[in-house]
């Protein structure tokens, strides 16, 4: 930590581990236990804020190369990869993991436990629920007359939605509670919840539940947390079971 530059105005707790050639600008709160590697820049000062703290709560992990903006705040247990970006007045729960080269725009609104994988761009006004999942070169828009310096309408992703591979949500779009999205698929009307969207422009062909896991076994894959449980925590998948249960 010697060669890395922390404010003396910033609110770092002793247990944080800060590593080599970091900058921790003033308006910024590190809880317990959080690591911050090499190469980190935290509380990028900002005029597109209101002049919070960046927030990052206990237990977070975020990795070399990563800019956050100041204004934002995240829940406990954050994980990151490399070369992240963050922009100001991002909110977000627990639990979230931000995977190498996301592009977070700002202004929006993140769930508990949601998985960003590598590459993925949010833009501003975007809504995304508890438990979803979005896969490698998702693009999240809203500019409905790009370029343009006016209306802007942000997409809304409800829990336990599934976007895939290289997906692309046009803005103001709502993708419903535990949809799916197909790789490549360019979504330009809403998908309603527990359907499949297919195609460019994407088209609904039926029930997420209709796709049967690869394994033998002829179950449905969807909805995924019935088999899927890695990484969450325990009394969340305890609650998972007992709605499964309830449904026998």
């Amino acid at each position: 930590m010697a060669s890395s530059i922390v404010s003396k105005k910033a609110k770092v707790h002793r247990s944080v581990k800060i590593g080599e050639f970091c900058r921790i600008h003033d308006n910024v709160v590190l809880e317990q236990d959080c690591i911050v590697e090499d190469y980190t820049t935290l509380g990028y000062p900002s005029a597109l804020g209101d002049g919070s703290p960046l927030v990052i709560r206990r237990d977070s992990l975020i990795r070399s190369y990563a800019l956050f903006y100041e204004g934002s705040e995240f829940g406990s247990r954050l994980i990151t990869g490399h070369r992240v970006t963050v922009r100001e007045m991002t909110k977000a729960g627990k639990n979230l993991q931000i995977g190498t080269l996301c592009d977070i725009q700002g202004h929006c609104t993140i769930g508990e436990s949601v998985r960003l994988h590598s590459n993925v761009h949010i833009a501003q006004g975007s809504r995304i629920g508890d438990f979803c999942w979005l896969f490698p070169f998702v693009v999240l828009t809203n500019d409905p007359h790009p370029p343009s310096d006016g209306y802007r309408e942000g997409c809304r992703i409800e829990k336990f939605a599934v976007l895939s591979t290289s997906a692309c949500i046009l803005p103001g779009v709502v993708i419903g509670e535990g949809a799916l999205v197909a790789a490549g698929a360019l979504v330009s009307r809403d998908v309603q919840a527990g359907r499949i969207a297919v195609g460019n422009p994407a088209r609904d062909v039926g029930p997420a539940g209709d796709i049967l896991l690869r394994d033998g076994r002829g179950k449905p894959a969807y909805p995924w947390r019935r088999h899927f449980r890695r990484g969450y925590p325990e009394e969340i998948v305890e609650t998972w079971l007992r709605e499964f249960e309830d449904e026998k």
